[in-house]
């Protein structure tokens, strides 16, 4: 049913990858979805999405002081205690980040600035991307005109790239850094979970901002289009919501492998939340961006 329309909509949407070190020494892949909505290196995310580009410059930042001071220390038999009065006027715990990266994949030949508009109450967030040369995504997303045409049932569709299997990064021990390798795995595959429309996100009924789907968005998936059979976009998956069905289970027994056992169990329906068109193509307008719409 949308094969096809996921062809048509891969030709404009991306992976951000991302990787992060803890103090612990973890080394964590990362991924996100973002989507041009024109042909001028313009892209739509979710808010929480685009606040890592800063954050990572900040996180860094915030690790390249601390191993400036510990380098500073005079290494006496106080080396340990100050060491340790360092990781707290720093707040580095062992599952702390501090250190953070992102690659966006298959977009341009450079990138020298992105400029970002983050949408005051929604979790949307426009991405301008300035200082390529050459584009690499091919096409651009096409808006729903009408969305009365949005009804209790519809069958649509997400993508995003929510299993992060890049394995193209690395820790330097040499410069105590983590950096991106030519070597290993670049990147993670595309992955479509369809639903049906089965409720709107509203403050009320005349300001509908969002639209519930009955499947759930992955992780990875924030910042991915919710689109048709035929490719056109609806909207904006951000978040995924935990209803509670209320059929409990405790101490149930059951038979299980040939034994009796007892099993207790709190079912949840995971239920899909993502950004109206209508409120994405609202705040493009007000940013002054041009984008596509189609009957």
């Amino acid at each position: 049913m949308f094969q096809e329309a996921i062809e048509k909509v891969l030709q404009f949407t991306r992976p951000l990858h991302s990787i992060s070190r803890t103090y612990g020494g973890l080394l964590l892949p990362g991924s996100s979805t973002f989507f041009f909505v024109n042909g001028n290196g313009v892209a739509i995310t979710c808010k929480h999405v685009a606040e890592m580009i800063p954050a990572a410059e900040s996180i860094n930042q915030h690790f390249a002081k601390f191993k400036s001071e510990l380098r500073a220390l005079p290494n006496d038999n106080k080396y340990k205690r100050n060491v340790q009065g360092l990781e707290l006027k720093y707040k580095y715990l062992p599952e702390t980040s501090i250190q953070l990266k992102n690659n966006f994949l298959n977009c341009f030949d450079q990138i020298r600035e992105i400029t970002c508009h983050a949408h005051p109450t929604l979790d949307l967030a426009i991405l301008e991307f300035k200082g390529f040369n050459k584009i690499f995504y091919s096409s651009h997303a096409r808006f729903i005109k009408d969305s009365s045409r949005i009804k209790q049932g519809m069958s649509l569709c997400r993508i995003g790239y929510p299993f992060p299997e890049f394995s193209n990064f690395r820790h330097n021990p040499d410069t105590d850094d983590i950096e991106w390798t030519n070597t290993g795995n670049p990147n993670s595959p595309s992955f479509p979970i369809d639903g049906i429309v089965t409720r709107f996100v509203a403050s009320n009924p005349a300001d509908v901002t969002g639209i519930e789907m009955s499947t759930p968005g992955l992780r990875g998936q924030s910042g991915g289009p919710l689109f048709d059979s035929h490719g056109i976009v609806y909207g904006m998956q951000f978040a995924t919501n935990h209803l509670h069905l209320g059929f409990d289970l405790k101490d149930h027994e059951i038979i299980s492998n040939g034994k009796r056992t007892k099993v207790s169990n709190n079912p949840f329906l995971h239920v899909g939340i993502c950004v109206h068109a209508d409120k994405i193509k609202e705040f493009l307008k007000e940013k002054n961006i041009s984008f596509t719409e189609t009957d």
